[in-house]
């Protein structure tokens, strides 16, 4: 029987160019240097036709005076402001049509979910045509039907009736009455904290007993000191908050607090569209709980609020919450279909009148960018952290 001997495994005697690691590296380092000439090729050739054609470029146009009104404006502005006023107006406008936005989308996608497993063929069958009829109609569409179709169509201030006494429903917008803040009404203000802070550690301290077998009635308490503390504050610091209600002079109405048509179309529609979407999405996660959970629920004699509440919901977020991520991503981006009926958010004002009259637009397309990557990535990372919050922990 032969001995088998062990040879060394002789080396191989290639280059650096026959090594598959450097020949990978090499493709990249080149690559990324053709990307990076290839930039500074577009950048050079584009600021010499802006220098061919007068247009500055920079970032100092934020400081010139903008010489355009904005109608609504949630800080104080006028013709006179900076653009970079104008950018700030703009930018506040998108914030707040979208965070409300999100918030009745959230409250009308969960309740159309909710019904369309409703046990009441009819409640189940509504939650379907809405989802099938809105989710079907392009955003668009659907802006311009509440602008025209809805506000539109309201009557005059001179011949509108109020509701209530107090509101008025006019093709120029809402009037209803507005709260004018004096001197102290900051104390109210600390006041509302304090009792919301309070009612928060009510809500944690039975939470912890309730851990523990033990039931603590809190909701009362949480209750009294919302609204007793900044009573009392209110009525110890002169009571400083006036109403300030419309009222009709001539052919429109001054005073009180106007909601424009421009701003109810789009909040209506980002809202009522994006929740068609939320409801599919809250259907799905109830349904992927597994139906013993249900079951086990029946035989304890829970209702089917109380399941739903108790058992299957905070199941069930967890696989909400990622799907439903996107979809405020997606409400906050199709804001910017609001120049479509005039509505002054960021995209009108900064990315479409600011570049119309200083004409920089790489500067303000590179700022525009930046503005709504900022946003979704801000959004993301509160949702992303409230799903590592109700996500199962690995023993």
């Amino acid at each position: 029987m032969s001995e088998i001997v062990d040879r060394p495994t002789p080396r191989r005697s290639g280059s650096f160019v026959t090594d598959p690691r450097f020949r990978a590296l090499a493709v990249q380092t080149l690559t990324a240097m053709a990307i990076v000439w290839l930039f500074w090729l577009l950048i050079g050739n584009a600021r010499q036709n802006l220098a061919a054609q007068n247009i500055a470029t920079g970032f100092g146009f934020f400081s010139q005076t903008a010489g355009f009104g904005i109608s609504q404006t949630l800080i104080p502005y006028a013709e006179g402001s900076t653009y970079a006023r104008a950018f700030v107006v703009g930018l506040l406008n998108t914030l707040l049509v979208s965070g409300l936005g999100i918030i009745f989308a959230t409250i009308i996608g969960f309740a159309v979910g909710i019904a369309r497993l409703s046990s009441n063929a009819l409640l189940a069958r509504l939650g379907g045509a809405y989802v099938e009829t809105l989710r079907n109609l392009p955003l668009l569409f659907q802006i311009l039907f509440w602008y025209l179709a809805v506000l539109g169509t309201l009557p005059s201030p001179r011949n509108s009736t109020p509701a209530l006494g107090v509101v008025y429903f006019t093709n120029r917008g809402i009037l209803m009455p507005r709260l004018d803040f004096g001197p102290g009404s900051g104390l109210v203000g600390w006041a509302l904290i304090a009792g919301l802070i309070i009612a928060v550690g009510f809500y944690l301290r039975a939470s912890r007993r309730r851990k523990e077998g033990v039931a603590v009635p809190w909701r009362r308490y949480a209750l009294l000191a919302v609204i007793a503390l900044p009573a009392i504050t209110f009525f110890a610091a002169g009571m400083p908050v006036a109403i300030d209600l419309p009222e009709l002079k001539g052919f429109n109405f001054v005073g009180g607090l106007r909601v424009n048509p421009e701003f109810l179309a789009l909040l209506f529609a980002l809202s009522t569209y994006t929740a068609a979407f939320i409801a599919e999405i809250v259907r799905a996660g109830f349904l992927a709980v597994p139906r013993g959970q249900w079951e086990a629920a029946n035989s304890l004699g829970l209702s089917r609020r109380r399941t739903l509440r108790l058992i299957v919901a905070p199941q069930s977020m967890r696989l909400i919450v990622p799907p439903l991520t996107s979809q405020y991503l997606n409400l906050t981006k199709n804001s910017s279909l609001a120049a479509a009926i005039g509505y002054p958010d960021f995209f009108y004002v900064f990315a479409g009148t600011t570049l119309n009259q200083t004409g920089q637009a790489i500067e303000i397309i590179a700022v525009t960018m930046a503005v709504y990557l900022l946003i979704s990535l801000i959004t993301s990372f509160f949702m992303n952290w409230y799903n590592r919050a109700v996500a199962l922990k690995g023993g």
